[in-house]
C-alpha cells in the first residue's frame, strides 16, 4: 500500500508534486507584483527601499495574527499563500493600472481636476480595489468551494489578500511621505498606515470574505450574499477614503467603526469556534464503534488547551513523530465534524461526502496505529482513550 500523506488528505486534494495551476498561479502574481513595484520603484530612489522595508516590516506579524484565527481547522497553506500573492501582484497592479485610466479618462474630465480626484479616492479605487481583490475569493468559491467551511475560513483568506494588498500599496504611500517631508513625515505615515490601521484592507475585504463563506456553506443566496458582501467591502472602503476630507474628526468616526468592525468579527469567529465543538461533540461519538474515538477523546478535542495538552504527551512518549501523530488525528477529527455540518446544510454531494469520509478515518487509523505499535509507557491525560490497547497495562 502506497504510504498516506496525512497533509493531502487533511487539505483534500491530490498527493504529490504541486499542480502546475499552482506553479503557474503563482508565478504570475509574483510578476504582478515585480512589475507594480518596479512601476513605482523608477519614481522613488532612496524613498522606494525606505518604503518597501517599512512594508515589509509588519507583514510576519500580521501573518501570525492571521494564522491565530485558524488554528482549530487551519486551512491549506499553499492557497494561503496564492491569495498573499494574488492581493500582492493581481490585485495592485490591475488598480495601478485602472485607477490611472479611471482618474485621466473618467473622474477628471467629469469633475474636474480637484473633485474628480476626490470622487476616484471615494468612489472609483473602492469599486476596483475591491473587486480585484474579491475575484480571487470568488474563484475559491467556484474551484475550491470545499475548502471553505465557514466564517473563519473565508476571514482568513480575505486577510490574507488584503494584506498582501495593503503591503505594496503601502510601499507607495511610504516613498511619497519620505519624498515630501523626509524621515518625520515617513515615521508619521508610518504609524498611521503600519502600526495604527494595519489591518484596513483585511477589513473592507473581510465584508466580500462572509459573503464567500456563507455561500460556499449554504444551499440559498449563493449569488446574492457574496455581492452584498462585495458591496460592504466596496463601501467601508469608501468610508476610510471619504474620511479625510472631513479631517480629524472624520478619520475619528471611522477608525471607530472600523475597530466595531473588528471586534464583531472576532465574536462571529468565537461563536464559529463554540458551534464547531459542539459538532464534535455531536458526531464524533457516533465513530465509537471503529475504535477511534472514546467520550474521553471527544473531550480532548474540545478545547485548544486540551489538544495541546494531548501533543504534549504525544511527544513526551513517542517523540516528535507521536506529536505529528496526535495533531493529524485531532485535525481530521475536526474536518470529520464539519464534514457533517455540510450534510446538514445539505451543500456535501454524496458520493464526496463518503470518500472523504473514508479517508479520514483512515487517517485517524493511522495515527491511533503510530501508538498501539508501540505501547505508551503512560495512560492518556484525559482518560480510556483510543491511542492505548483496549485491554492495556491500565485498566482501560
Amino acid at each position: 500500500m502506497a504510504p498516506v500523506d496525512p497533509k493531502a488528505v487533511l487539505e483534500g486534494r491530490i498527493p504529490g508534486r504541486p499542480p502546475i495551476g499552482l506553479i503557474v498561479g503563482l508565478t504570475a502574481t509574483s510578476l504582478c507584483a515585480l512589475v507594480a513595484l518596479g512601476a513605482t520603484a523608477l519614481y522613488g530612489g532612496a524613498g522606494f527601499w525606505n518604503g518597501l522595508i517599512l512594508a515589509v516590516l509588519p507583514i510576519p506579524l500580521l501573518i501570525a495574527l492571521m494564522l491565530g484565527l485558524d488554528r482549530l481547522e487551519p486551512e491549506p497553506p499553499r492557497t494561503l499563500a496564492f491569495s498573499f500573492m494574488w492581493g500582492a501582484g493581481v490585485a495592485v497592479l490591475g488598480a495601478l493600472v485602472l485607477n490611472t485610466v479611471g482618474m485621466v479618462y473618467v473622474t477628471v474630465p467629469i469633475f474636474g481636476e480637484a473633485e474628480g480626484h476626490v470622487v476616484s479616492a471615494v468612489v472609483g479605487a473602492p469599486v476596483i480595489e475591491e473587486t480585484l481583490k474579491g475575484a480571487v475569493l470568488f474563484g475559491l468559491l467556484w474551484f475550491r468551494r470545499n475548502e471553505i467551511d465557514g466564517v473563519a475560513d473565508g476571514l482568513i483568506y480575505a486577510g490574507m489578500v488584503g494584506l498582501g494588498f495593503a503591503m505594496v500599496e503601502n510601499v507607495t504611500y511610504y516613498m511619497r511621505a519620505f519624498e515630501e517631508g523626509g524621515a518625520h513625515q515617513l515615521g508619521a505615515v508610518f504609524v498611521l498606515r503600519g502600526v495604527v490601521s494595519p489591518l484596513s484592507h483585511p477589513l473592507f475585504t473581510s465584508m466580500t470574505g462572509l459573503g464567500v463563506a456563507y455561500a460556499a456553506t449554504h444551499r440559498h443566496g449563493r449569488l446574492i450574499v457574496p455581492l452584498l458582501g462585495l458591496f460592504g467591502a466596496m463601501l467601508l472602503h469608501g468610508l476610510w477614503n471619504g474620511a479625510a476630507t472631513f479631517g480629524l474628526g472624520g478619520l475619528a468616526v471611522v477608525y471607530v467603526l472600523d475597530f466595531f468592525v473588528l471586534l464583531v468579527l472576532i465574536v462571529l469567529v468565537a461563536v464559529e469556534r463554540h458551534g464547531t465543538v459542539r459538532l464534535i461533540e455531536r458526531y464524533l461519538p457516533m465513530y465509537a464503534g471503529t475504535g477511534l474515538v472514546t467520550p474521553q477523546d471527544v473531550q480532548m478535542l474540545r478545547s485548544m488547551a486540551s489538544r495541546r495538552y494531548a501533543r504534549r504527551w504525544a511527544r513526551m512518549v513517542g517523540g516528535a513523530g507521536a506529536a505529528r501523530a496526535m495533531a493529524d488525528y485531532q485535525l481530521a477529527a475536526t474536518e470529520i465534524a464539519l464534514l457533517h455540518k455540510r450534510v446538514e446544510r445539505g451543500v456535501a454531494d454524496p458520493q464526496w461526502f463518503t470518500a472523504r469520509r473514508d479517508s479520514l478515518l483512515h487517517l485517524m487509523a493511522l495515527a491511533r496505529q503510530a501508538f498501539l505499535r508501540t505501547p505508551p509507557p503512560t495512560a492518556p491525560p484525559w482518560g480510556p482513550s483510543g491511542f492505548v490497547p483496549p485491554h492495556g497495562p491500565y485498566g482501560l
